[in-house]
């Protein structure tokens, strides 16, 4: 059995070598680093996957969802809704810039942000709502959606970690996570369904307007040379990490179904378990892209699994182990813990396998009867 990883992506490359090859060695043919035409080439590739009007590359995932808040003119004080239960860049860009971070509960069976929280939180000084699409699973667009327009906020998604799942409406129709809110935010991290091989992120809009300010605020405010018109930063995509994204782009939807299949087959190993909650699985939507495979372990020790499993050579993780509002860096006599109950219980409960497009069949059975053996 090949040794197991949490993200393989040496075994990845090497079945699309030549093809990445190629695209990245035209950057070094053409020397066009910063801003080249394959830059301009994913853009417009991303941009037609997803059926969206505006994709603006960054330097990475935390730059775009700082960048889209900036673009959308908040100010210091506004409050910005979003959930407990998630990585640190979501809140950190928030306190960054200034505004005040209402963090909320999450839902006990997909992990993303609870509605029913959301609609306590807001106040008159709320402009915002960050929705995080969490391990792969589209949070609900559509109630999210309703609730923005019913108090005039504007709707940021978090989708670092669902780019390619879908989002059902109740009409039946479906739209790509990070399409649907005002504005949104994602990230080419390596280990990401879409990676490239150093930091990349981007910004996905609808609204021409927004994208025009957006492309000024990564280039230092400039839209003509050494004319500043808005605030900026410098965050930009470069040519090399783009061609690499662009490679891998036509991949994205095989990428995301092998990961599917396998959180299938780790889901029928664990079924019926008392002490198991294993990830649901829809087959109509794909609302679900698994970035990680989560599970969450009931009446049994999470941490002595975890030692188990790695004892066995099986890397897992705690996504995530300590809640934001439990941080040091945005603890806030705002925040009471019976606030967060489902955020409080899932620290304490989830695990993550490993989740990548490599695994194979023989791994996937040695991962779960290893957790069986323990539990």
């Amino acid at each position: 059995m090949k040794k197991i990883q949490m993200v393989d992506l040496k075994s990845q490359y090497e079945k699309i070598k030549s093809t990445v090859d190629a695209s990245i060695q035209e950057v070094l043919d053409t020397t066009t680093y910063i801003n080249g035409p394959k830059v301009h080439e994913f853009q417009k590739n991303l941009e037609e996957y997803l059926d969206v009007k505006h994709v603006i590359p960054c330097a990475n995932g935390t730059d775009a969802l700082q960048i889209a808040m900036m673009g959308l003119g908040l100010q210091p004080g506004d409050e910005v809704i979003t959930a407990d239960f998630t990585f640190a860049a979501t809140v950190e860009v928030i306190a960054l810039l200034q505004l005040t971070p209402v963090l909320v509960d999450v839902d006990i069976v997909n992990m993303n942000i609870s509605i029913d929280a959301i609609k306590k939180a807001i106040t008159p000084k709320t402009k915002a709502i960050v929705p995080v699409h969490l391990f792969g699973r589209a949070a609900n667009m559509e109630a999210i959606m309703r609730i923005a327009n019913e108090h005039n906020l504007y709707v940021i998604e978090d989708n670092a970690q669902a780019i390619g799942a879908n989002c059902k409406f109740s009409d039946g129709t479906k739209r790509k996570a990070g399409t649907i809110g005002h504005v949104s935010s994602t990230s080419f991290f390596p280990s990401k369904n879409l990676g490239c091989y150093g930091d990349g992120g981007a910004i996905f809009t609808n609204d021409d307007a927004l994208a025009h300010t957006i492309r000024g605020i990564v280039n230092h405010g400039m839209y003509v040379r050494y004319h500043h018109d808005v605030v900026g930063v410098n965050s930009r995509l470069d040519s090399i990490q783009a061609a690499v994204l662009n490679a891998k782009l036509p991949l994205l939807d095989s990428y995301n179904k092998v990961r599917q299949n396998a959180a299938r087959k780790y889901s029928s190993a664990f079924e019926g378990h008392k002490n198991i909650i294993a990830p649901s699985i829809c087959d109509i939507c794909d609302c679900h892209v698994f970035h990680q495979y989560t599970l969450r372990i009931i009446d049994a020790d999470r941490n002595a699994l975890m030692e188990h499993l790695l004892a066995k050579g099986i890397p897992c993780a705690i996504y995530y182990p300590i809640p934001l509002h439990s941080q040091k860096a945005y603890v806030d006599s705002r925040y009471k813990e019976e606030d967060f109950p489902v955020t409080n219980q899932l620290v304490k409960e989830v695990i993550s396998l490993p989740m990548h497009t490599e695994l194979d069949d023989e791994q996937i059975k040695y991962i779960t009867e290893s957790v069986l053996e323990y539990i």
